[in-house]
């Protein structure tokens, strides 16, 4: 069943500031306003799949800035996608259930093929890869679908690739089996703000004193900045002649990721220890990189995977085709890091993890209320505007107002449980919108100065939320917070009852700070 719904208004995003500063800031962090090839949308509608993640997060609004007639691929549609892109058409649709490609690929002159199913782990995402790959490849075939462009990752054939390469690999091959042509880019460490490898590189190098460098490490690798792959893949579509063909992609440095590693420690001013050290096992350097950054081991596994091999671009021909000065790995970092510092993080690897988020029963959609709760508020005369502002805070490095030690001590339980723990951050330190990530909740519903409902992602016995509301009360205000359960199995209900003493002194303090900060915000 496909869910096609068209958006005419504007979008929106709760944030401190005033909206037109983001907007405004928006515009100025696209990065194909000096491309020099011409944009054509006469061609018809261009669909994106993967737009919830990384990549296709930056590409939808440079393509619509471009003016083409967008179609975006997801696989549930929420409140907070009609907002994000209010000049594209949404559609709901999983590449792993053929019968609902068919309409999200009908009338579709160019797609975008930006699955992977990375998140889910080394066991899992290679056979997922493929099958989704084969269902879009003769769904888009029988649709008439005239291009498909589609983004890998590089390594060389000198030896055995990691399953992640492989496995981008395999799904290169798998489109091309049709007779739909297939123009393919492939790229090594991406580095921008919000994505995996430069989250991990960075929390390494800001959180470690000494760091143990493994043979592998000094593989040669070309890492490319995420400006310069949207470029890429706006490029090859205004490009017709690049249709069916496979090119490399990379930035201007050739580098080992030791050498990545210290030019970023370099770049912030970090003294780091680096040893060499006889201990080669991957699986045990994910684990330990995965304690120290944000990103969860099922990812930084697979990426750590593909340092076994060199990652250089051995095809170039992607030049006579598209020419413009990349960016080099300095470069990539010190503008990764600007827009850390402006809080201008566009989108992140968070977005689309964990992988079924979107598929996430909501609060809304429980056939009856959970069986446990607790609420707790307080009378105020602030400004809901402000109150509402200083809530949206929450999480993050800022924390929690309130408990930290306790909120952190959680987050670290549920990272020793391959969870997503405290560690994931969230994407902005000021701004929220629907499906953004504060540490492990998500936001489920965002309604202007009234609510901000989240959704529990770490390891429980149930299903949680936690509920914010500002309502009128007299002349007043009433700031609310309230907990919901749903208990699954028999350690939900005991689960619930040992961290209830806690409800009270963490959530009744939470909200006292929450309106405390507010009424510091009106002196200012």
């Amino acid at each position: 069943m496909i869910e096609s719904i068209g958006l005419n208004r504007g979008a929106t995003e709760r944030s401190a500031e005033p909206a037109g500063q983001w907007s405004a800031a928006d515009e100025e962090s696209l990065f194909c306003n000096d491309l020099e090839t011409t944009p054509t949308p006469a061609i018809g509608t261009v669909l994106v799949t993967g737009a919830s993640g990384y990549i296709g997060g930056r590409l939808v609004p440079e393509l619509v800035s471009r003016g083409y007639k967008v179609r975006v691929m997801l696989r549930a549609v929420s409140a907070g996608d009609l907002e994000r892109w209010p000049q594209a058409e949404i559609v709901a649709a999983d590449a792993l259930d053929p019968a609902s490609l068919e309409g999200a690929l009908d009338g579709v002159h160019t797609a975008y093929y930006l699955i992977h199913s990375l998140v889910l782990g080394p066991r899992e995402f290679a056979s997922a890869d493929i099958r989704a790959a084969r269902n879009f490849r003769e769904t888009a075939q029988r649709a008439g679908v005239k291009r498909i462009i589609y983004l890998g990752g590089l390594g060389q054939d000198e030896g055995p690739l990691s399953d992640h390469l492989r496995s981008r690999k395999e799904v290169a091959d798998e489109l091309r089996k049709g007779t739909v042509p297939v123009t393919s880019l492939h790229a090594a460490v991406i580095i921008g703000s919000g994505s995996a490898s430069f989250e991990i590189i960075y929390h390494l190098v800001k959180n470690v004193f000494t760091m143990p460098i493994p043979k592998w490490a000094r593989k040669k690798c070309q890492p490319i900045g995420i400006r310069d792959v949207i470029k890429y893949l706006v490029g090859v579509l205004e490009i017709p002649r690049t249709a069916g063909g496979r090119f490399d992609i990379g930035g201007t440095d050739v580098l080992t990721y030791e050498e990545m590693i210290k030019t970023l420690a370099d770049i912030v001013g970090r003294r780091i220890h680096f040893f060499s050290s006889p201990i080669t096992n991957l699986t045990f350097y994910a684990y330990c990189a995965s304690l120290f950054t944000p990103v969860p081991a099922s990812i930084t596994r697979c990426l750590i995977e593909g340092l076994r091999s060199n990652a250089l671009c051995a095809d170039r021909t992607i030049a006579d085709h598209l020419s413009f000065e990349a960016l080099s790995y300095r470069e990539s970092i010190v503008r990764a890091l600007t827009r850390d510092e402006q809080d201008r993080i566009a989108t992140r690897w968070s977005d689309a993890y964990p992988p079924a988020h979107a598929l996430a029963i909501k609060l809304h959609e429980l056939k009856k209320p959970p069986r446990f709760k607790a609420s707790y508020s307080l009378l105020t005369s602030g400004d809901p505007g402000r109150l509402f502002a200083s809530l949206c805070k929450i999480g993050g490095r800022q924390g929690w107002f309130y408990g930290n030690w306790m909120w952190r001590l959680r987050g670290a339980v549920d990272r020793m449980l391959l969870g997503v723990g405290t560690v994931r951050g969230r994407r902005s330190r000021s701004r929220l919108k629907a499906n953004d990530v504060i540490d492990f909740w998500r936001v489920e519903d965002l309604r202007d100065n009234e609510r901000l409902l989240l959704r529990a992602e770490m390891k429980l016995p149930g299903r949680a939320w936690l509920e914010f509301r500002i309502t009128p009360e007299g002349g007043d205000h009433r700031l609310a917070v309230k907990a919901w359960f749903a208990p699954e199995g028999w350690f939900g209900p005991p689960y619930w009852y040992m961290f209830l003493p806690f409800h009270r002194f963490i959530f009744k303090n939470l909200i006292i700070q929450i309106e405390k900060t507010a009424q510091e915000a009106d002196k200012n």
